[in-house]
């Protein structure tokens, strides 16, 4: 007995992604009084896409899982950049994923900190103000193999610094011309300590503190700081920013020293970003997509942001699963978009609600079945869940079906309607197909069947074997609809990696418009936002801007993964 509740726990370990086990012994080891605090930090320079997602549920559920909190932090402290459209959208994606934070922090509240913390440096020696070109002091800072030259302001006199530095922030000091840098060590082999720039003028006026500042404080100068001043006990970051943790843990040391305490510091984690297959996740270049009108907006649902996958019909639900299943590592890969479809095919498969839709209508007439008849058929809304219940659809001697169930000269394994065969109209009849009427250009416009009244479903005559069965709508109770069918945005399988400009991989065929749709009346009343399934087509979603003169049903997913075997063929 005793062995099983070792196994058990070990499996429980194991099961664990590294950043827990860390988490989990920071806890054995009372460290920082055994208390949980993670925060999310985003910069408000644009939209959330899926590899923030990762970072949302480790951060987010972490706090969650070991009792502490997550505080939602905006990293403003580029105002040239940031805009309260994506503190807004931010706040509404990571409501949408599930996820509450404890507190809503901008680096900008810790600007009058960060700026006592910068002076007390600067009268300790350690920093001093650098007015030359940021071209020179790039070239002085070395390479990895070989040691940085010192900048000629590097042993300017403390009260001289001080003076400078207050000049910085006013509105007369010209951008560009001063900078503050740390006074590390020029010859040190990680580049990020040979006198880091921490403070930079800007006169953009600030989104939220307006023209009070001039002088802004560097990433790498507000981040860890932040973390501190807020009580942050574990700061998980993606693996990019392992270079920078000396200088993360340099700056909390320096930090501790002024305020004089060693109870309490935060740790910086990393973990590999989420990377995938047809995707770039570079805000600069999602937002030159925007920007350029490549695609609709940041909501565009081929896009990979979250408000683009909201739009596209993902539910949040899967985007977790999906993070879930792929796990944390300290090694970057490229996850391929059909594990996310897949993801995002079996959550919709247990939600969704069955709905019959055609989308390339080709008329078929019941020639055995009375003019003006009309029956209400019982559709099964979700065969997952029974609590989801039924609704009804009106049936008629006029129907609309797809044009590829039709082959008037089938192969022996066509299973839809041929000539002189039966097949079953879901939740209908078994009809049996007695031929078609073509133009003068030989297409087909419309197909003759006789029904055979005694096959309603739920009727003994139903019970015999017919392969095939077919949706429909009735062509006089229907509406028309406009249907978005979405391919892969770029057409090569990691774009970010591809020397070319990434607007020359944009696929073209990556949405294609279909109009002449029709949708039973029960889809047409659907509101945006829930969850469809086209009978025998795939996974939909009306789109936001539609209305009851222009309905517009975005594709979310296929029924199954047929692009991979596409992309075999080719």
């Amino acid at each position: 007995m005793a062995e099983n509740i070792i196994d058990n726990k070990a499996e429980e370990k194991k099961s664990l992604s590294f950043v827990e086990q860390i988490v989990e012994k920071d806890l054995e080891e009372g460290k920082n009084n055994k208390r949980i605090q993670t925060r999310f930090p985003p910069e408000p320079n644009g939209y959330l896409h899926i590899g923030h997602a990762k970072a949302i549920c480790m951060d987010f559920g972490v706090a969650e899982n070991y009792h502490g909190i997550c505080n939602l932090r905006f990293d403003d402290t580029n105002p040239s950049k940031e805009d309260t459209e994506y503190v807004d959208s931010i706040l509404n994606d990571i409501s949408w994923l599930g996820f509450k934070w404890g507190n809503v922090y901008y680096a900008s509240d810790y600007f009058q900190q960060l700026w006592d913390f910068a002076i007390w440096l600067i009268k300790q020696g350690k920093a001093y103000v650098d007015e030359q070109s940021s071209e020179t002091i790039a070239a002085q800072k070395g390479t990895p193999t070989q040691a940085g030259v010192a900048s000629p302001f590097r042993d300017r006199p403390i009260e001289e610094n001080l003076e400078l530095f207050k000049k910085m922030n006013t509105p007369e000091a010209v951008e560009g011309s001063m900078v503050l840098r740390a006074k590390l060590d020029m010859a040190n082999s990680n580049m990020h300590f040979r006198d880091p720039i921490i403070y930079r003028i800007i006169h953009t006026p600030h989104h939220r503190t307006g023209t009070k500042w001039h002088a802004y404080p560097m990433y790498d100068f507000a981040h860890g700081q932040s973390d501190y001043f807020e009580g942050v006990t574990h700061s998980i970051c993606t693996l990019e920013f392992v270079p920078h943790r000396p200088l993360y843990d340099h700056f909390i040391d320096e930090l501790q020293a002024m305020q004089q305490q060693t109870e309490y510091r935060p740790r910086q984690i990393e973990f590999n970003r989420l990377n995938m297959t047809y995707t770039v996740m570079s805000k600069r270049k999602l937002k030159a997509l925007v920007d350029e009108h490549l695609v609709s907006g940041w909501d565009d649902p081929r896009m990979p942001t979250l408000c683009g996958m909201r739009r596209r019909g993902y539910s949040p639900e899967s985007i977790r699963k999906f993070i879930d299943s792929i796990g944390y590592t300290k090694f970057d890969a490229l996850n391929d978009v059909a594990l996310l479809e897949a993801a995002v095919r079996e959550d919709l498969n247990a939600r969704s609600i069955r709905v019959s839709a055609v989308l390339n209508p080709v008329k078929l007439v019941i020639t055995n079945y009375p003019e003006e008849k009309v029956e209400m058929m019982t559709a099964i809304n979700n065969p997952e869940n029974e609590l989801d219940g039924t609704h009804e659809i009106a049936f008629s001697r006029n129907l609309w079906i797809e044009r590829d169930d039709f082959m008037e000269d089938a192969p022996k394994k066509f299973f839809r309607m041929t000539p002189g065969k039966e097949v079953r109209l879901k939740n209908a009849y078994i009809v049996k197909c007695t031929g078609c009427t073509k133009d003068e250009n030989g297409n087909i416009i419309e197909i003759q069947a006789e029904y055979d009244p005694e096959s309603k479903s739920g009727m003994e005559g139903a019970n015999r074997k017919v392969k095939g069965t077919l949706h429909w709508v009735s062509a006089d109770h229907c509406k028309k609809a406009k249907v978005r069918i979405y391919d892969r945005l770029f057409n090569v399988e990691n774009p970010s990696a591809d020397e070319r400009d990434f607007r020359e991989l944009l696929n073209p065929t990556s949405l294609q418009v279909v109009d002449n749709c029709f949708v039973e009346e029960y889809a047409a009343l659907r509101k945006p936002g829930e969850y469809l399934q086209f009978q025998r087509i795939g996974y939909f979603i009306k789109d936001p801007d539609s209305n009851a003169d222009q309905l517009i049903f975005n594709k979310t997913v296929g029924l199954k993964d047929t692009w991979a075997k596409v992309q075999v063929k080719n």
